[in-house]
């Protein structure tokens, strides 16, 4: 896989330089850039797989913050879309995270443990943005980004494919959908396949996403879903 380009956003050099630490102990190959302001980000106009991003940015001469940059980024349509990690102080910010599609969220002090989890889940996702489902509809042809689906939902002979940007739906079968993108996706239950880049958590009864949306664990996928599960992370 090519070196993963990282960039982290923070006016606090002594954060930029902590999480730049934490990336280089992850074993991942990778490019890193620090950026101190919004606008030197914005200004670089380079393209980046991965983000981490400070949600109280400031600067000097700087009006931007973290969240009004993620607004920027998601409008600018000429670019590469990065994947978006928030760090943040405050947890009343995590729900906000989430409408610009960020990713996940991670709060100071950073926990260690966490960042390795979100940083492997990232770096896989961003592994993996290249791979796209088509999707042939009447006349029409679709393709989606793999990376760009929570999850899939069997509704009456339709698809309803969950997406960062809203739900799209046409025919399909979910027994074609789970063999084709076996590896990446999981049938947890006869209604839904989910993305397991997107898993949060689970328990025997249910799995939640990162964007907080829970499903239901069918009692005879529990245990094919963990061992699925697993393997993706390693």
């Amino acid at each position: 896989m090519e070196a993963i380009k990282i960039a982290v956003c923070d006016d606090e050099k002594n954060i930029r330089s902590y999480i730049c630490s934490l990336v280089r102990k992850q074993g991942v190959e990778c490019e890193v850039t620090e950026y101190a302001t919004a606008e030197d980000y914005l200004l670089a106009g380079a393209d980046y797989d991965l983000l981490f991003l400070d949600v109280e940015l400031k600067g000097q001469d700087s009006s931007m913050d973290g969240m009004e940059m993620a607004k920027r980024i998601r409008g600018m349509e000429d670019i590469k879309q990065p994947i978006i990690i928030f760090v943040t102080g405050y947890e009343k910010y995590v729900y906000d995270a989430f409408d610009v599609g960020a990713f996940q969220y991670l709060l100071k002090p950073i926990d260690e443990g966490r960042f390795a989890e979100i940083f492997r889940r990232a770096a896989q996702q961003a592994g993996q943005g290249k791979r796209v489902l088509m999707v042939q509809y009447g006349n029409t042809g679709k393709t989606i980004p793999l990376s760009d689906i929570y999850y899939m939902e069997s509704q009456n002979h339709k698809i309803a494919v969950h997406m960062k940007d809203g739900i799209f739906e046409y025919y399909a079968k979910m027994s074609d959908l789970e063999e084709e993108l076996q590896g990446q996706f999981c049938r947890v239950h006869k209604g839904y396949l989910v993305n397991l880049s997107y898993v949060d958590e689970y328990n025997k009864t249910e799995v939640t996403l990162t964007n907080g949306d829970k499903l239901l664990i069918s009692k005879y996928k529990y245990e094919d879903f963990v061992k699925a599960y697993l393997r993706f992370m390693k």
